[in-house]
């Protein structure tokens, strides 16, 4: 720290080095995006270079850093329309027409979290209060929820629920009262409850790598790959949920999501997915054939939400994240 204060920056780099990517986790969680998690990160770094003079070593260094990655989350959330909204596309802006959805959603802007990323990442001693475990708090639907979140609600549910901060630790963070972090906290578990109500509710799913999620991705592989409808419809929970990320559509049920499929399918009797992980979670590289190159071409990235032997939740992103998977955008025939 004295190296830091006499303005060493290679020190500096080797005290926040530790931290940076359950910092990047955390940015993550408030933000949705990988991409805007990255330049929070970033930019608490440079806030933090700039501020050493004001550490006191009151704290940790890490939860001095933590400050400073949620204050920093907190000004990039209260820039109107960090993302572009989208609209529905109609069959001409579309590749494909899309069936009509069961609901049109809010717009929110979310990207999948490379599982490689989190590996060798533990707990890092959460206090007693957390709520959470760390792999629930990844999840996509967590992630999700949280994005539906009022600004100053989203940090104090992170801070207190999944990072385990005091009620009071948390006031200091935010330069506010605990009285009025215990009032946000209600409102934003409450807020939780109603985006997300199976959090910590629905049946666990198989442990990743596991023999039953193996037998899971197996079949669903061969039912797509085969373009069966209903060997892929098999495999889902009554009540399963298709979103699209940032498109404002769901598709919630059995039927719904079967229509969907059948779509997906009738566009080209040719898919190949390649398996990777995202966010705790099985996922795919889904690539289509072109016929007329024998070259298969990505269409986006597939994420399974399991809940024991049944998928609960699909969740579709676009080619534009591929790379971060080290998924290339054509395989060859």
């Amino acid at each position: 720290m004295a190296r830091c204060r006499a303005g060493d920056a290679e020190a500096f780099g080797e005290l926040v080095a530790p931290f940076r990517r359950e910092l990047m986790v955390h940015c993550y969680r408030f933000l949705g995006s990988m991409h805007d998690a990255e330049d929070a990160l970033q930019e608490t770094l440079l806030d933090a270079w700039k501020g050493l003079g004001a550490f006191e070593a009151r704290s940790s260094v890490r939860t001095w850093l933590y400050r400073v990655a949620t204050n920093r989350c907190l000004k990039m959330l209260r820039t109107a329309d960090r993302r572009p909204r989208m609209a529905i596309p109609g069959a001409g802006a579309a590749r494909f027409e899309l069936p009509e959805p069961s609901a049109h959603g809010e717009v929110v802007w979310l990207e999948p979290y490379p599982d490689v990323l989190l590996e060798g990442l533990g707990d890092p001693a959460p206090g007693p209060e957390a709520r959470y475990e760390s792999a629930q708090a990844i999840s996509l639907a967590f992630v999700t929820a949280v994005q539906y979140l009022p600004p100053r609600q989203r940090a104090v549910l992170i801070l207190r629920d999944v990072l385990g901060y005091r009620a009071a630790d948390v006031a200091e963070f935010l330069d506010t009262t605990e009285e009025s972090v215990t009032s946000a906290l209600k409102r934003a578990r409450a807020g939780m409850q109603r985006r997300a109500p199976k959090l910590g509710a629905q049946q666990p799913p198989p442990p990743p790598g596991s023999p039953a999620e193996r037998r899971l991705v197996d079949r669903l592989t061969r039912a797509f790959e085969s373009c069966d409808v209903d060997g892929v419809v098999a495999l889902l929970a009554d009540d399963v949920r298709l979103t699209m990320p940032p498109l404002p559509v769901e598709y919630l049920g059995r039927e719904a999501v079967t229509r969907f499929q059948a779509a997906v399918f009738a566009r080209a009797p040719s898919y190949r997915l390649v398996a990777t992980r995202a966010n705790g979670q099985p996922a795919f590289g889904v690539y289509l054939l072109d016929s007329g190159t024998s070259l298969w071409h990505a269409t986006g990235l597939m994420v399974l939400t399991l809940a024991a032997d049944r998928i609960t939740a699909l969740t579709r992103f676009d080619n534009s994240i591929l790379a971060r998977f080290g998924l290339p955008r054509t395989l060859p025939g």
